[in-house]
């Protein structure tokens, strides 16, 4: 299967969760983290340095689970702003 190229704003979106996620993990240990949102600490190696700017859903949603972060705060802290749209009127 062939996947297509990210797009920037992907590519910037995945750097910002990798920043939130390592921010949000302080001292604590990757392997620590990882077993707790019951995926590979080499999973989490690769969200945090962005070499896996899409991660799935439910690997985001343990992550947040593990680390006290809810996904209402990783949407508005990871997400782009999104453009200003014209009001009708």
């Amino acid at each position: 299967m062939v996947r297509t190229p990210l797009t920037p704003e992907e590519r910037l979106r995945g750097e910002r969760l990798g920043l939130l996620l390592r921010e949000a993990r302080g001292p604590r240990s990757m392997t620590e983290i990882a077993a707790h949102a019951g995926i590979s600490a080499e999973t989490l190696r690769k969200i945090e340095t962005g070499r896996a700017p899409t991660p799935a859903f439910f690997t985001v949603a343990a992550l947040a689970g593990a680390l006290g972060l809810s996904m209402d705060e990783l949407l508005l802290r990871c997400a782009p702003v999104p453009a200003a749209v014209p009001l009708a009127g």
